[in-house]
C-alpha cells in the first residue's frame, strides 16, 4: 500500500518536471511577449474606438498599462517558481522570495508610470517619479543583499541528512501541491469576477497572505523533525523575514521598499548569527 510520502512525491515530482522542462520555460517567456504586443495593440485600438464595447470596457487606454501587464506576467511565473521551490531548503525558499519581492517592487516602480499623460512631460512627473525612484532604489538594494546572501550559501557545505528527511520534505510537497491547487483556483476566480464586474480584484495580497500560514506551518513542522535550538531559531527567523516581505507588499509608496531592505537585511543578519553560532558550538 502507498505511503502518504509516497503520494504527496508523486503528485508533486511530475509537475516540478514539467515546470522546468526547457519547452516550458520557452513556452512561458514567448507566452508573455505575445501577452505584451497584444496588450498595446488592444490599447491602440480602444483608444481609436475599435474595440466591441464588452472589451473596451475593459481595456485601459494608456499604453503603460501594457507595461504593467507585462511584468505581472512575468510575477506570476516567479509565483510559480516560488511554489515548486518550498520543498527546498528553507534558505533557498526565502531566496526565491526576495527574488520576488525584487521583481514587485519593479512592477511597482512601473505601474506609476500609468499616472503619466502621452506624450510624458517631465516638469509635470515629478510626483511620479519620486515613488519610482524610492521603488527602484529598493529594489536595487534588495538584489544586493540578495546577492550577498546566495554568495554566502554558495560555499557553505551542506549540512548531514538524516532519516527525517524524506518525511519532512513528503511534507512540504503535499503543502506546495495545494499551494498549487489554490493558486490557479482563485487566480482563475479573480479573473473571472474582474471581467464580469469590470473592477480588478486583488490577487497578489490574498496569495501571499495564505504563504504567511504556510511559513509558519512549515517552521512549526520543521520544528518537529529539527528540535535543536539552532535550527529554531533560524527556522523561526527566516519565518519573521517573509513577514516583512509581506507587510512590504501591502505597505504604501515609500514604506514598501524600506520594509523590503529591511527584511532583507535581517535575513542576511539571521544567516550570519546562525552561522557563527554553529561555528562556535
Amino acid at each position: 500500500m502507498i505511503t502518504f510520502y509516497e503520494f504527496a512525491t508523486n503528485l508533486f515530482d511530475p509537475l516540478h518536471s514539467f515546470w522546468e522542462r526547457p519547452q516550458t520555460r520557452r513556452f512561458v517567456a514567448v507566452s508573455q511577449v505575445v501577452a505584451f504586443c497584444i496588450g498595446l495593440v488592444g490599447i491602440e485600438l480602444n483608444l481609436r474606438g475599435l474595440l466591441p464595447p464588452v472589451l473596451a470596457r475593459l481595456t485601459p487606454t494608456s499604453h503603460f498599462y501594457a507595461i504593467n501587464l507585462a511584468f505581472t506576467l512575468v510575477l506570476i511565473q516567479e509565483v510559480v517558481d516560488l511554489i515548486f521551490v518550498l520543498p527546498c531548503s528553507v534558505t533557498k525558499s526565502l531566496g526565491k522570495q526576495f527574488e520576488i519581492l525584487c521583481l514587485i517592487l519593479l512592477r511597482d516602480a512601473f505601474k506609476e508610470l500609468v499616472h503619466l499623460h502621452e506624450p510624458i512631460i517631465l516638469i509635470e512627473s515629478v510626483h511620479v517619479l519620486l515613488p519610482m525612484l524610492a521603488d527602484g532604489a529598493g529594489a536595487l538594494l534588495c538584489f544586493i543583499g540578495l546577492g550577498m546572501y546566495y554568495r554566502r550559501y554558495r560555499n557553505k557545505p551542506q549540512a548531514p541528512k538524516g532519516p527525517w528527511l524524506y518525511p519532512f520534505v513528503a511534507n512540504k510537497k503535499f503543502l506546495a501541491f495545494c499551494l498549487l491547487v489554490f493558486f490557479l483556483t482563485f487566480g482563475l476566480w479573480v479573473a473571472w469576477e474582474s471581467a464580469r464586474t469590470g473592477v480588478a480584484h486583488d490577487f497578489f495580497t490574498v496569495f501571499y497572505t495564505v504563504l504567511i500560514f504556510s511559513d509558519i506551518f512549515i517552521v512549526l513542522l520543521s520544528h518537529t523533525y529539527q528540535p535543536a535550538f539552532r535550527s529554531v531559531f533560524r527556522n523561526s527567523g527566516f519565518a519573521l523575514a517573509t513577514l516583512f516581505i509581506r507587510f512590504a507588499l501591502a505597505a504604501p509608496a515609500y514604506y514598501a521598499p524600506l520594509l523590503g531592505v529591511a527584511g532583507m537585511a535581517f535575513a542576511y543578519g539571521v544567516a550570519w548569527a546562525s552561522d557563527s553560532f554553529e561555528k562556535q558550538s
